[in-house]
């Protein structure tokens, strides 16, 4: 697994969330960075479940993206606790997305173990995941905006990646390596066009936020 940054101290951490919602866009990139260690921790939970550990740290990023983008410090939550749970409900989404996917699926049918070796399965993400009402309506704004964003801003190559990479627009999730292979191009490629898409769509986000 890459190795990442180190994290902030909590002073360091408080001055990037502070220039952060004073405009800085250079504050909110290096609170990712130096978060990914975190995300790497949450997606070894999922280290038996049959996915591709980077796929999961990639799915992970995106919940560590949002988190960042709707950290509420008056809240009194360390931003690593919110972050590591949307982290978290990330990959469950994303878990529960591709299992949603196969006809007559089990609720009771498991999909993995967690790192003590408990085995998990669909019920026990459904019953789990209970997002708050007001987080849930913000990530609906959210997610409907990045829609309006995804034809200005990407090429017609970029949306089918992504739309293939994350089940949009009615596709089925498919991991780098299934959309490299059924588009005859390495999965390197795959990675950065994806990367690169997530990219513009996170600057033209963070442009466009209130």
């Amino acid at each position: 697994m890459k190795t990442f940054q180190t994290p902030l101290s909590m002073q360091e951490e408080k001055e990037c969330l502070k220039q952060m919602k004073e405009g800085s866009l250079e504050a909110k990139h290096t609170l990712i960075e130096r978060n990914m260690r975190l995300v790497a921790h949450v997606a070894k939970k999922y280290q038996n479940v049959e996915e591709d550990m980077e796929d999961m740290i990639s799915i992970g990023t995106i919940g560590l993206i949002k988190a960042i983008g709707t950290y509420d410090d008056s809240r009194g939550s360390r931003l690593a606790t919110y972050a590591a749970r949307c982290i978290d409900n990330e990959m469950l989404m994303y878990l529960r997305s591709k299992r949603k996917s196969a006809r007559e699926v089990s609720l009771y049918e498991p999909i993995g173990t967690d790192k003590e070796g408990n085995q998990i399965n669909l019920f026990d993400i459904m019953e789990n995941d209970e997002p708050d009402v007001i987080e849930q309506m913000e990530y609906g704004k959210n997610v409907k905006r990045l829609y309006e964003l995804i034809p200005q801003e990407l090429t017609e190559r970029e949306q089918e990646i992504l739309c293939k990479r994350y089940g949009l627009k009615g596709e089925i999730p498919l991991t780098q390596r299934e959309i490299a292979k059924q588009l005859k191009i390495s999965r390197s490629y795959v990675s950065r066009i994806e990367k690169k898409a997530i990219g513009k769509l996170q600057k033209s986000f963070e442009e466009n936020m209130e």
